[in-house]
């Protein structure tokens, strides 16, 4: 009787072995054939998106149609009834399949819930809605006395011009995208929501949030603990700001609030041109470059660190400098990289020009092209090709962003002498207006909107209100006059109607970028963080490898500890910018600050 148990338990484990191998093969087809379907939407719809970004003509509504039309099959197929069943179906048995195999079906499921088709009339009219919402929002005609000016030099005049009427017309051009943006969000707010909460998904924020493995609460402790580790070094930045930039324009009051127009940027997101390093004048040598020079020198960088040349197609096919006065049509000015394919073709959208901001720029969005190619491998599944989480990606862009700024990298370039002397507080300065800055603006005013725009169904006649309440709470920062609710400041900032409820992205880039350029300048290269040059170095080019390669196939956070042995923090930016405290605590030691101690 006991033998005939044992077997009896043997046969039933057998089956049962057979049965989860079969449901493994089942599953690895359905796989392969929803990859390939998907991949071929996806690569068309992504073709109509970068002609509805790069050849923007008034009147033309064929862009508009094809992106729309592609968007929709895209989103038929992602978000089909069918798919959605056979996804959450084969999950229930998620134990009998590979780690590999169950990361594919979470990411499928995650696409749906953008656009499920238990709800298509929704998903149809958001797809319309965007569309038409990016027309608008790259489309439109910055204009100051009726006269068309770029976005190139509504920013060149926020950082060159002195006097304050042209700065305040130039800050107000810059805001009046949001009116024509307004009646757009407002629709876009209710169509995010209803699309995902068809697939059980609370509201928008918190659906993409969910792609972190975190939830709103869990986002929000962390951006807000951000803030509050920056903010006694912010509080100083404020005060000195304050103080300098009355001077600047000859205030005989200092304003207890920035006002907007006076900060040298549209959104107040990055102060530093409001310091020259003497010595450090990068613009005046790159003006006697050209453009091409700037994408080729950016590319020189990866190739010095081991990775491969961009491929032909890249330079064949994407939009890298600005467009001819006459060329009869507009685009999207701001820089972006695209994995059209999700396999070899990668491309970029710029408008470069030879200044220090574009040089910074291209080196951080061609980081973003070698991470497409570094996990376009056949170790990452075509569906896990993206960053460890959204935060890798940018972190990995901005630390190749910083470590290009550096003093000793670009005299490596020759840019500028090797024995050159600089005024090393004020290089740190100048970057803690930039990085420093940003924090209270990422993960402060833009992450606390739009989770009030989508968590808590911010109501339309407060949008310029709740903006600018944050504004105030998280960057000090006030408008130049009342602005009501006929305004909506907020939509002028492009990620708003196009990046939405991800910002939070950056803020948490900014912190892993410190982690890495820490790791990097102390445990490979042995040098002072403040006085890298990465240039040259495959052993560095080795470990970004090992972060990029594996793509989404691994949990971020045990990746961060297996390349670096720790886990997020903003610790090392901290570190960084340490020397600089003692400096802006004497600068302002007279001075009155408006900010609390404690954010």
């Amino acid at each position: 009787m006991a033998r005939l148990i044992v077997i009896t338990s043997l046969l039933i484990s057998l089956m049962g072995c057979q049965q989860s191998k079969e449901l493994a093969e089942n599953v690895q087809i359905f796989i392969e054939h929803y990859t390939q379907e998907f991949q071929n939407l996806y690569y068309q719809s992504a073709i109509a998106e970068w002609a509805s970004n790069t050849q923007i003509i008034e009147g033309d509504s064929s862009n508009s149609i094809a992106t729309r039309t592609a968007n929709e099959a895209l989103a038929n197929f992602t978000g089909s009834v069918e798919n959605i069943e056979k996804i959450k179906t084969f999950l229930q048995k998620k134990e009998q399949l590979t780690p590999l195999q169950v990361k594919q079906l979470e990411a499928m499921l995650y696409m749906a819930a953008n656009n499920p088709q238990t709800v298509p009339d929704l998903v149809r009219a958001r797809i319309k809605a965007e569309t038409e919402q990016t027309e608008k929002l790259y489309g439109f005609d910055f204009k100051i006395s009726g006269n068309s000016l770029s976005t190139n030099e509504i920013d060149r005049i926020l950082r060159e011009e002195t006097d304050l009427n042209v700065r305040l017309k130039t800050w107000e051009a810059s805001k009046e995208v949001g009116k024509i943006l307004q009646e757009g969000l407002v629709n876009l707010q209710k169509l995010r929501n209803q699309t995902v909460q068809a697939l059980g998904y609370a509201d928008y924020f918190s659906y993409q949030v969910s792609e972190y493995g975190m939830n709103t609460v869990d986002m929000l402790e962390l951006n807000r603990k951000l803030v509050q580790e920056v903010w006694p070094l912010y509080r100083e930045l404020h005060t000195y700001a304050r103080y300098e930039l009355a001077k600047k324009y000859g205030s005989k009051e200092v304003p207890d609030l920035l006002p907007a127009h006076w900060l040298p940027n549209r959104w107040g997101q990055d102060w530093s041109s409001m310091v020259t390093v003497e010595g450090l004048d990068l613009d005046a040598i790159l003006k006697q470059k050209d453009a091409e020079w700037v994408m080729q020198q950016g590319e020189r960088f990866y190739l010095s660190l081991g990775f491969p040349a961009l491929p032909a197609s890249f330079w064949e096919k994407s939009s890298l400098y600005p467009l001819p006065e006459n060329a009869g049509y507009k685009k999207n000015n701001h820089a972006s990289a695209w994995h059209m394919d999700l396999d070899k073709d990668v491309r970029s959208l710029m408008s470069v020009i030879p200044n220090t901001e574009w040089y910074e720029t291209v080196h951080h969005e061609l980081g973003h092209v070698y991470y497409y190619i570094s996990y376009t491998n056949p170790e990452v599944p075509l569906l896990l090709r993206e960053g460890a989480n959204r935060a890798f990606h940018e972190a990995i862009g901005s630390l190749m962003g910083l470590a290009a700024m550096q003093k000793p990298f670009i005299a490596h370039l020759n840019l500028l002498p090797a024995d050159i002397q600089t005024d090393e507080i004020q290089s740190l300065l100048k970057e803690a207006l930039n990085y420093i800055v940003f924090i209270p603006w990422s993960a402060g005013v833009m992450t606390e909107f739009e989770n009030a725009l989508y968590s808590e169904n911010l109501p339309a006649d407060q949008f310029n209100q709740k903006w600018w309440a944050f504004k105030k709470t998280y960057q000090g920062i006030e408008p130049p006059s009342p602005r009501g609710e006929e305004y909506c400041d907020a939509a002028s900032k492009t990620h708003i109607s196009d990046d939405a409820a991800q910002y939070y992205d950056y803020a948490l880039s900014y912190a892993l970028l410190f982690q890495f350029h820490s790791y990097i300048s102390k445990n490979i290269l042995n040098q002072d963080p403040h006085a890298t040059n990465y240039y040259g170095s495959e052993e560095v080019g080795q470990f970004l490898k090992e972060i990029l390669s594996p793509g989404g196939t691994r949990d971020w956070r045990k990746l961060l500890q297996e390349t670096i042995n720790q886990d997020m923090s903003a610790q090392a930016m901290l570190d960084y910018f340490q020397p600089l405290m003692d400096y802006l605590k004497k600068e302002n030691q007279d001075r009155k600050y408006t900010l609390p101690d404690i954010m």
